[in-house]
């Protein structure tokens, strides 16, 4: 019989340079046929116990079994090795054609001989993540959501008898998740699965046994457990505090105060690359007070637009665009433009890779740069511990960025987004990568940014029950797609 077995487990898993990140007294067996989910806090330990089961640690003490052939991981750190894998390749090599980059299939049959591919399980799954038509573009130029698909067809069609899924349904759309949950349940018939994930709605029903991580150790476990039981796990997730209150701003370090109320405004926008229209004939005005939340599909043109109006997107030259009293193009200088934003994005939590502590990756905000290169003020620090209280990180402020969860990193760059008060607040998909109890804060905390009135705040989000109090203006990207003749 196949299965994954760990007896009292000493392991240690390679961080970033020398440091290592260490688990004890791990004792767990998945068997085949069983489904596992591994809940715990951000930060408790549950991916590293994921990786261990994956066979990716060095055991120090204890016995660690794995009779499974075959084995595929998702995970956000297998995603982040693939984006620095490509942007590692020679940038001048890539300019004078030596070294092309990656297409979509590239990535998708690296080292695999045809043997080894469910060709036509490949084929049921590029239709089902409407892939056809990406199968040839660049790599790089994926959307978060893309990126995750292209990893769950790469992990998928090589058949493996166990596959653990590490946050496989952050950054997908309404229609890849259903879709992702109806193709996950037909595999867990024969398939032998593990999920790590954050939100508690998203357990599928097929889901039979639960572990708890708290401290990189396993406290709790269940198998088939009741209704009661399963309540009784989820409550270990909940936050005791409930009131919140957003730090004050840093008065002496201000941007200057705008005069004109119109933030933004964009005038028959639009983007393509490679011949391929993303979006086209978009209006928008965004208003001082205004809030907005940005919705659509993967690919749709999201993070597209927001960097449009961050200057993060060249395209933006080649615009009518207005932003806080500046036309696009007329001589502003970048940070003109930057003072005034507090943002967060997945494609910023993936360049933020700066060796810096907790403390000065919230005190960054305050001079929006990716690492500190100045010296603080009292205020600021004294601002930015304030942060990491109200988050629940105090223990961590000495921490590295680089060696923290992805939860705990996601918390930092919310904060660091959020801690200069700006007057306009971009929070793109701010709670992937977070469990229940910091979703509910984070959310909570923009419910009360919105309500200050000191921010106007752009939320994207796919997640229908995120919706957020005092955001009462939508804007559908679906509208401004070319449809398909």
């Amino acid at each position: 019989m196949q299965y994954v077995q760990l007896v009292n487990v000493n392991a240690s898993l390679k961080g970033q340079g020398n440091e290592e990140y260490r688990l004890r007294d791990l004792s767990l067996t998945v068997s085949a046929a069983q489904q596992w989910v591994l809940l715990g806090e951000n930060g408790a330990g549950k991916s590293a116990v994921a990786a261990v089961i994956a066979g990716c640690s060095r055991i120090e003490q204890g016995q660690f079994t794995n009779n499974f052939a075959r084995i595929a991981v998702v995970s956000p750190d297998r995603q982040k090795q693939l984006l620095a894998d490509e942007l590692n390749k020679d940038q001048d090599d890539i300019i004078d054609g030596l070294t092309p980059l990656s297409t979509v299939k590239d990535i998708i049959l690296a080292a695999r001989s045809d043997h080894d591919i469910d060709t036509e399980l490949l084929e049921l799954l590029i239709k089902t993540f409407d892939f056809d038509s990406k199968m040839n573009n660049a790599f790089r130029d994926l959307s978060t959501g893309e990126t995750r698909k292209l990893m769950l067809i790469q992990a998928l069609i090589g058949r493996p008898e166990l596959l653990i899924l590490d946050e496989p349904f952050d950054g997908l759309d309404v229609t890849a998740l259903q879709t992702l949950n109806q193709l996950l349940a037909e595999l867990s018939k024969h398939t032998t699965m593990i999920f790590v994930l954050n939100r508690l709605s998203e357990i599928p029903d097929f889901v039979d046994h639960y572990a708890f991580i708290k401290h990189a150790q396993i406290t709790h476990q269940l198998a088939q457990p009741t209704k009661e039981q399963r309540q009784d796990l989820f409550k270990l997730l909940h936050l005791a505090q409930t009131e919140l209150n957003v730090p004050e701003a840093d008065n002496d370090h201000q941007a200057p105060a705008l005069t004109d109320p119109i933030l933004v405004k964009l005038k028959d926008a639009s983007v393509s690359f490679g011949g391929t229209v993303i979006f086209e004939k978009l209006n928008w005005q965004i208003n001082q007070g205004e809030h907005w939340q940005l919705t659509g599909k993967n690919g749709s043109g999201k993070t597209c637009l927001l960097n449009l109006i961050t200057g993060d997107n060249p395209q933006c030259y080649n615009n009518d665009i207005k932003v806080f009293g500046y036309q696009r193009g007329s001589g502003e200088s970048i940070w003109q433009i930057k003072q005034h934003i507090g943002y967060i994005s997945n494609a910023l939590h993936m360049d933020y890779r700066v060796n810096i502590t907790a403390l000065n990756t919230i005190v960054s905000g305050f001079y929006d740069s990716i690492g500190l290169y100045q010296k603080a003020t009292e205020t600021q620090l004294s601002i930015a511990k304030k942060w990491l209280a109200l988050l629940g990180l105090n223990d961590k402020q000495n921490s590295s960025f680089s060696q923290l969860s992805f939860g705990d990193q996601r918390l930092l760059l919310i904060a660091r987004a959020m801690v200069k008060h700006p007057s306009l607040l971009i929070l793109d998909e701010p709670c992937l990568g977070l469990d229940e109890a910091n979703r509910q804060r984070v959310l909570l905390l923009i419910e009360k940014i919105c309500a200050a009135g000191t921010s106007t705040v752009v939320y994207v989000n796919h997640h229908a029950s995120d919706k957020i109090a005092g955001i009462d203006n939508y804007l559908e990207m679906a509208d401004f797609t070319k449809k398909a003749p």
